[in-house]
């Protein structure tokens, strides 16, 4: 998998005029590569997430995933957002199935990709369960269990833990290195959060704002088989440290 963007430009037209959302953005993420997208409110974060899903199309510039432009939503494609756009009238089981049955696989294999992605993220107890009955971090549980169930070759998410609370949060990411790394998905990952860009990817990009380009690329020097304790280190306090000071020089020249 290579997922390619390259000279990126996204503009909306406004009643006050033309807003340069994205400018000249270029990046990539390779197969089994945990990335993160880091960059204060009105960087295009999300609009970036949703060029590469399909959901709108760029005013220039191209994105690819292995060469094949991305001209809308496909099934190379997987999408986690940060609420968990789950179907309420549906067991969990049945959520997680239904990417499956979209692409026409019978009754039987939906069935039983659905019970081992839900055994994956922990949740095979609750397969009879509906939404309502679960937490939010139980919730977003059956969201990554559902964009897995159909193998995309990368699985985006836009602040997929911006909605839980701190210690369910950290226990989500947790939980998502896991999931990382007992499937060897590539993931493209928005976020807000410094620090849980530097706990979860391998390389983080750092979007500056109004419009938003790429200031730095950063490689994250941390072991893969990390766990919280290394959010105690001074190895990983200073590459957040980094992080956050090149955030605070960019909006210091807004």
């Amino acid at each position: 998998m290579h997922l390619e963007i390259s000279n990126l430009h996204k503009e909306f037209s406004t009643k006050k005029g033309t807003v340069v959302a994205l400018q000249d953005i270029n990046m990539h993420v390779e197969r089994g590569e945990f990335v993160c997208v880091v960059g204060a409110s009105g960087s295009g974060k999300s609009t970036l997430l949703r060029l590469v899903a399909g959901l709108d199309f760029p005013t220039s510039g191209e994105i690819t995933v292995d060469d094949a432009i991305v001209a809308g939503p496909g099934e190379d494609r997987g999408m986690v957002f940060q609420r968990y756009t789950l179907y309420p009238w549906m067991t969990i089981q049945k959520n997680v199935e239904f990417g499956l049955k979209l692409l026409g696989i019978s009754r039987n294999k939906r069935r039983e990709e659905a019970s081992y992605y839900l055994s994956i993220v922990g949740l095979s107890d609750f397969a009879k369960s509906y939404p309502k009955e679960l937490s939010g971090g139980m919730k977003q549980r059956v969201a990554i269990a559902r964009a897995l169930a159909t193998n995309p070759k990368i699985l985006l998410m836009d602040e997929p833990f911006g909605a839980l609370d701190i210690q369910t949060k950290e226990n989500m990411q947790q939980f998502l290195l896991e999931i990382w790394r007992r499937t060897g998905c590539t993931i493209l990952m928005i976020t807000h959060d410094v620090r849980e860009a530097v706990f979860l990817s391998q390389r983080v990009y750092v979007l500056s704002a109004r419009p938003g380009t790429v200031k730095e690329e950063i490689v994250i020097e941390l072991p893969s088989d990390r766990d919280y304790q290394i959010k105690r280190q001074p190895i990983f306090h200073q590459q957040a440290d980094r992080i956050v000071d090149l955030l605070r020089s960019i909006s210091a020249t807004v």
